[in-house]
């Protein structure tokens, strides 16, 4: 189904959303946040850690199967039709799934480029080995 077609689906409301839930964690865990002036940036925020920043690119998450799935490349359909990675324009994904109401702050080297998924469960299957698993990138106390 066209998620385009579904009457109220609005994208930008919704990454609105997923921005405010991420700034408050990050407040919350007294991170100095700063938002960039526009939309032309790859990245939504910027963490000041005594004086080096770290630039993040938000994400809504969505919980499916044990495991917590995003995207992690943007798209220009409207234009070319090609994805285009973060990998050296952005050093984190801040995540928030609003199926459990957390945030995640993962690194962008420890992610593919296209698509991302952290377990919450374990895998069905019983894999074990290279697995990202979401309690290690969960921000504290971040249930909203």
């Amino acid at each position: 189904m066209d998620k385009r077609r579904v009457e109220g689906y609005n994208p930008k409301k919704i990454g609105e959303k997923t921005e405010a839930k991420i700034i408050s964690c990050l407040i919350d865990n007294d991170k100095v946040v700063l938002i960039p002036f526009g939309d032309n940036q790859r990245y939504d925020l910027v963490i000041d850690e005594d004086g080096v920043f770290q630039r993040i690119q938000c994400k809504t998450g969505r919980l499916k199967d044990g495991a917590i799935s995003f995207q992690t490349c943007s798209s220009s359909y409207h234009r070319n039709g090609k994805r285009h990675s973060y990998r050296g324009e952005i050093d984190y994904f801040g995540v928030y799934c609003p199926e459990n109401r957390k945030c995640y702050l993962v690194p962008v080297e420890e992610v593919g480029t296209t698509f991302a998924k952290i377990r919450v469960m374990p895998a069905a299957n019983g894999q074990e080995k290279n697995i990202n698993w979401a309690t290690d990138y969960e921000m504290p106390d971040s249930s909203l």
